[in-house]
């Protein structure tokens, strides 16, 4: 943008200059040979009186200082053929003036004047000047001179002035960017200066609007959902009095177990939604002891509902860029989708190994129907009726630590999950 300004003033400010420049300069040259040419005419005008007189001495004497005084060279033609003062040749322009017509003539290296001079006895004589085209020309260079530098002058300030408004404006509007992305990075409380010009001090005070009643709607969000999750504590708190009572203390143990969980999640869900930003928390954490307690965990209501669970222990730790939390959300999410869309006695597979290039990848295959539709990682997009977001937080947490979430088919044809994690 500040190129273009500064091109559109540089042609804009030549045009202008070359439509009064151009003509000034050829009216410069006019006037100078305009000028040395009514010189010139007076001159041999001066000396019509001394033509007409019968003694030729005068005349002779005029011509003689005139011409020791570095003046015009001047010739006078008499009717007679006889001729006074500078040599010259009689030409067919000093022929025409001698019929009673004063003319300027165009010779080679300049003109010649030539004023007929009437009123004597033989007829008409003539006086002939001689102006070369330096003098006719004269002064006509440094003018020129003048006008450039005036005009490169005034172009110089024209791309000054014009490069500094430029830069004001380009600069207010990178300013502009530049909040822009920081408020796109989650920085809320970010605001831009007044800019340079009236539209651009209204595009910031748009801005800074839009950033404060967004913080405002985020904010209110937030609380929202905090205290929506706040309110699961109650009955989570009945059900856990409730658990107590039971007689069985194996099956007391797993759901309190569960009960614990949930309350975690709930708690973890007020943290997050307290927090400034998502993007701006970063965490890691052993993959192969996260994947392998939620195993354990979901491996007791596997044996209830008779699915056979495969899941080879992984070698070694397999340290991932994700929280504990997060991708124990990721694995439960997983798992649960095997329970709530596969039959009972329905076999799944759980896989973890590591990456080559760092991280580790978790599997999980089933002998399900597979798949209903290829878009459930859009968040929302269901094929039985849930609501769509487990894959979702999935995808969102593998792409938040550099790594991806894919869907497929298993060898006995149900459905596979493949969840790459990146490392630390």
């Amino acid at each position: 943008m500040r190129r273009r300004l500064t091109l559109l003033v540089a042609a804009t400010t030549s045009l202008v200059l070359v439509a009064f420049l151009v003509p000034l300069a050829l009216l410069v040259r006019t006037v100078a040979a305009d000028r040395a040419l009514s010189g010139a005419t007076l001159e041999v005008e001066s000396l019509a009186s001394l033509v007409t007189t019968v003694d030729r001495q005068p005349l002779t004497l005029a011509l003689e200082q005139a011409a020791a005084s570095g003046g015009r060279p001047v010739t006078v033609f008499f009717p007679d053929g006889s001729t006074v003062g500078a040599p010259a040749r009689r030409s067919a322009a000093v022929d025409l003036a001698a019929r009673g017509n004063s003319v300027t003539a165009k010779v080679p290296g300049g003109r010649e004047i030539l004023v007929a001079v009437e009123g004597m006895p033989a007829g008409t004589a003539v006086v002939r000047t001689y102006v070369s085209d330096g003098e006719l020309s004269r002064g006509v260079t440094r003018a020129w001179l003048i006008l450039a530098i005036l005009g490169v002058a005034l172009l110089g300030l024209g791309l000054l002035v014009a490069d500094r408004l430029a830069r004001s404006l380009v600069g207010s509007a990178r300013e502009l960017a530049s909040v822009s992305h920081e408020l796109a990075a989650g920085h809320l409380g970010t605001r831009a200066q007044p800019g340079a010009t009236p539209e651009l001090r209204d595009v910031a005070t748009a801005l800074n609007h839009l950033a404060g009643r967004i913080q405002e709607l985020i904010a209110q969000e937030r609380e929202a959902a905090a205290d929506l999750s706040h309110r699961l504590r109650t009955p989570l708190t009945a059900l856990r009095l409730e658990l107590e009572s039971l007689r069985d203390p194996d099956e007391a143990a797993r759901a309190e177990a569960s009960v614990a969980a949930l309350e975690r999640a709930v708690s973890q869900i007020i943290a997050d939604t307290r927090r400034p930003s998502r993007t701006a928390t970063g965490g890691r954490c052993d993959a192969a002891e996260v994947v392998g307690e939620r195993v354990r965990f979901w491996a007791v209501l596997a044996e209830d509902q008779n699915r056979p669970l495969t899941f080879p222990d992984a070698n070694g730790p397999l340290p991932v860029a994700v929280s504990r939390d997060d991708l124990a959300a990721c694995v439960d999410a997983l798992f649960g989708n095997v329970f709530a869309h596969t039959p009972e006695g329905t076999p799944f597979a759980v896989g973890l190994t590591a990456r080559p290039e760092g991280g580790a990848r978790l599997t999980v295959a089933d002998e399900g129907p597979g798949f209903a539709t290829p878009d459930l990682q859009e968040r929302g997009v269901s094929g039985a009726g849930s609501s769509g977001l487990g894959l979702d937080i999935v995808r969102r947490t593998a792409e938040s630590s550099g790594g991806t979430l894919a869907l497929g088919r298993s060898t006995p044809g149900g459905a596979l999950v493949t969840l790459d994690l990146a490392a630390p």
